[in-house]
């Protein structure tokens, strides 16, 4: 699953037919599912600090993580995985998960299961961060009715309303809303304590495992309103 960044500097991202996606996934299904199975039984890391990037794309790869996507065509991957899939890790052996503008790409109807695998793979203490578009924030401009927050990608639009639904549906390419609550309510479900939320660039509870080149990539062009709303949280020791 490739991430699309949110961001005015990344705007000029091409987007890719749904059609053509449902297309690549429904052609890769079998050898992207033995890909995952593979590594996850057989290459993954047992030791050592394992730090997972999930979906960096073309542009976001992190030296030294191990990096997650399902497309091998354009993006600079480690590991060719289907993030709708169990992750490509053994149980209880990393120590953190990153996921900046992805999740928001996968159905609705599989976050619970994605949040799930991430504690599975958690080691005890281990931690995740995972951010996407700011369903509170796009709220909160809505009802002021600031339009000039909202980017007018990938449509042109002028009215706040059009706008709003650009932020949130990306002509289709989001398929949730992400809100600070409902983020928590997914990691409570699967057993995740301590969850905070983070500024983008400047704040992590974890500055052992985030590093300043994983912050660096957080651009954000409101800091006091963010458009990216991010949370860490831990698995309990």
């Amino acid at each position: 699953m490739e991430s699309t960044s949110l961001g005015p500097r990344q705007y000029n991202v091409s987007m890719v037919s749904r059609y053509v996606k449902a297309g690549f996934y429904h052609s890769f299904a079998l050898p992207l599912r033995a890909s995952g199975w593979v590594y996850r039984n057989f290459l993954a890391p047992k030791n050592g600090v394992v730090k997972a990037h999930l979906g960096p794309g073309q542009s976001n790869y992190l030296k030294g993580w191990f990096n997650v996507d399902a497309n091998f065509l354009s993006a600079k991957i480690d590991v060719w995985s289907d993030l709708r899939r169990r992750l490509p890790f053994r149980d209880n052996s990393v120590d953190i998960f990153y996921s900046h503008h992805v999740i928001e790409h996968l159905p609705d109807s599989l976050l619970q299961f994605h949040f799930n695998e991430m504690y599975r793979c958690l080691k005890p203490g281990g931690a995740i961060r995972v951010g996407g578009p700011n369903g509170d924030s796009a709220a909160r401009k809505l009802i002021e009715g600031d339009s000039k927050w909202f980017p007018d990608f990938p449509d042109n639009r002028v009215s706040v309303g059009g706008r709003y639904a650009n932020f949130l549906m990306c002509r289709g390419e989001h398929l949730t809303i992400l809100t600070l609550s409902y983020l928590t309510e997914l990691c409570t479900n699967a057993g995740l304590i301590n969850v905070k939320l983070c500024r983008p660039i400047t704040d992590t509870y974890h500055p052992e495992l985030v590093d300043t080149a994983l912050l660096n990539m957080e651009w954000e062009s409101t800091p006091d309103m963010p458009h990216t709303v991010i949370i860490e949280a831990d698995k309990p020791e």
